[in-house]
């Protein structure tokens, strides 16, 4: 799965923002926490829930199943505004 390319990310004094800029369904931007960012830059090139997961439990100090869990709402808020492609 990865980031479609009708979604860019801008980031404005260290915080990310998801900009829609294709003709989709949704209208907005998405300001990203620095786990929801971190999840989205790795869905910039082609990768797996497992991967994400594997690349976050190497840089944060925290339970795998509450990073999983934390991976799986993001990519669940993605999925609603039809951002990923799978």
């Amino acid at each position: 799965m990865k980031l479609k390319p009708d979604y860019l990310t801008q980031e404005i004094d260290d915080v990310q923002f998801l900009v829609p800029v294709g003709a989709g369904s949704f209208n907005g931007l998405i300001r990203n926490n620095k786990t929801a960012a971190f999840i989205v830059n790795c869905l910039k090139r082609d990768t797996t829930k497992e991967q994400i997961v594997d690349a976050m439990c190497e840089k944060y100090d925290a339970p795998r199943a509450e990073i999983a869990a934390d991976v799986e709402e993001i990519l669940e808020t993605l999925r609603s505004i039809r951002a990923l492609e799978e």
